[in-house]
């Protein structure tokens, strides 16, 4: 199960809404072994495409490196689908190389890219260990420890 602040929940859709017709593509850090995604760093999607996302490979050396030198960990990878649902395409499973990782997908589908737009938002959250892909639930808290959560 993902256990996740309504803060980095809304930092997520609103940074995957102002990217579209892009995908959105970022990382939620936590201190390493936690499990606990703490700081959302919103990541520039290389690639530019609606069907697409690939980290800038100098942006995630240095976040690498920081995550490195802080005890720190990418708990949730996260990116937007601009017109098809949020699961996996085959090829976020292909380069999906964080086994520990909750890798998280919002749909901007559907009028969800306003900023006004205030339906219901697909945001899912999947394993994604050896080409496997498993579905998890997602638990957005107000903040951790209020209501027992890390």
């Amino acid at each position: 199960m993902l256990i996740i602040e309504q803060a980095a929940y809304d930092a997520i859709v609103a940074h995957a809404r102002r990217d579209h017709p892009d995908e959105a593509c970022g990382v939620v850090i936590g201190p390493e072994g936690s499990d606990r995604p703490e700081r959302v760093v919103p990541m520039l999607n290389a690639a530019m495409s609606p069907t697409f996302y690939e980290f800038d490979q100098d942006d995630w050396k240095k976040l690498y490196d920081e995550m490195w030198d802080n005890d720190e960990e990418a708990v949730v990878v996260y990116h937007s689908h601009t017109a098809t649902e949020a699961y996996p395409s085959r090829t976020d499973v292909a380069i999906a190389q964080l086994p520990t990782a909750h890798y998280v997908l919002v749909s901007t589908r559907d009028g969800a890219d306003s900023l006004t737009y205030d339906g219901p938002v697909e945001f899912r959250s999947f394993r994604i260990v050896g080409g496997t892909v498993t579905e998890e639930e997602v638990k957005v808290v107000t903040a951790y420890g209020e209501t027992g959560e890390n």
